[in-house]
């Protein structure tokens, strides 16, 4: 049976973060060859006016929760709806998986399923959620955080990347990536919302000059990448090159090469007979020792398990 999704519609709802969960569970892809989501928008009262003054009737009303396996809550207003707390937490309670995207974070904490978790939503409205709910553990410089049962993501276009994340999660980096390959946008954004805060914009000449590092590095990962040399590259100090690499990725060096070389071991995984040790190597991350320990950490399990799990015929390499 099809995985279900449920996205669940309150008044005021943004119309594009629901469109995100349509167009990532909804959509038919039969050239994955894979059995996708099944997708079902639901509304907590029919029909209903979303942000921008559309009026929509949903096939579902909320009573799709009960047997949902994930619910997608969209951004709105800061407040949970009549009548969605005792679902959500029911569905909690028998082990739905919960996603919120942007402010619809404020119903998860509502019905305490927040409580003691780590969580994210947009930066305009975080301190309203830590003043709200303070026993959350919340993270303002994520784009989205994935605890387990329940994810968050930041603002708007943070959902399409804890969409395509929940999509990597359940089949495998590789289907992840012909999903964002249709829908013409990058895979992974790395770095976190900080990047998005009102900050001075970094002088373009650095930008660009990172940009031709970036890519450098992303072809050499089998490489003693070391600071000195990305710095001597950028024609920068390595104190500077921290500081300009921060600014545009939302992170350091070492934090998004560890991710791409973790990335690319995933694709390799895949796609690939190759020994651990060789993938390792390849991605430049030593020995197979030290890939299991980079790759547990950033995705929760190990690379024999990740092989097992999404392991896929050579037609839908890419």
């Amino acid at each position: 049976m099809a995985h279900r999704v449920v996205t669940l519609l309150s008044p005021g709802a943004n119309p594009f973060e629901f469109g995100v969960a349509c167009e990532v569970f909804a959509i038919d892809r039969p050239e994955l060859g894979i059995e996708w989501y099944d997708h079902r928008l639901a509304a907590v009262a029919r029909p209903l006016v979303v942000n921008g003054g559309w009026t929509i009737d949903t096939p579902y009303g909320i009573e799709a929760l009960e047997d949902a396996d994930t619910i997608i809550l969209p951004g709105g207003p800061c407040e949970a709806a009549a009548g969605t707390v005792a679902p959500l937490r029911r569905a909690y309670e028998r082990g739905a998986r919960l996603v919120s995207f942007c402010t619809g974070a404020f119903t998860l904490a509502a019905a305490g399923i927040l409580d003691g978790r780590s969580a994210t939503t947009h930066w305009m409205h975080a301190d309203a959620l830590c003043r709200r709910y303070p026993r959350i553990r919340f993270d303002p410089e994520v784009l989205y955080v994935d605890d387990g049962q329940v994810l968050t993501s930041a603002g708007t276009a943070g959902a399409i990347d804890l969409a395509l994340h929940i999509v990597r999660k359940d089949h495998g980096a590789r289907v992840a990536n012909s999903v964002a390959r249709r829908m013409v946008i990058s895979p992974h954004r790395d770095g976190g919302q900080a990047q998005f805060v009102p900050t001075p914009v970094p002088d373009e000449p650095y930008r660009d000059s990172l940009q031709s590092v970036l890519e450098w590095m992303t072809e050499h990962l089998d490489e003693d990448l070391s600071v000195d040399l990305l710095a001597q590259l950028a024609a920068m100090s390595p104190r500077t090159l921290a500081r300009r690499f921060r600014d545009v990725t939302g992170t350091t060096p070492v934090r998004w090469l560890t991710h791409q070389r973790v990335t690319r071991a995933q694709h390799l995984l895949e796609t690939t007979d190759l020994p651990v040790e060789t993938i390792a190597q390849r991605v430049g991350l030593g020995t197979g020792a030290n890939l299991r320990i980079h790759f547990r950490r950033a995705t929760g399990t190990s690379p024999a398990e990740h092989r097992r799990t999404h392991r896929r015929p050579a037609s839908l390499t890419g």
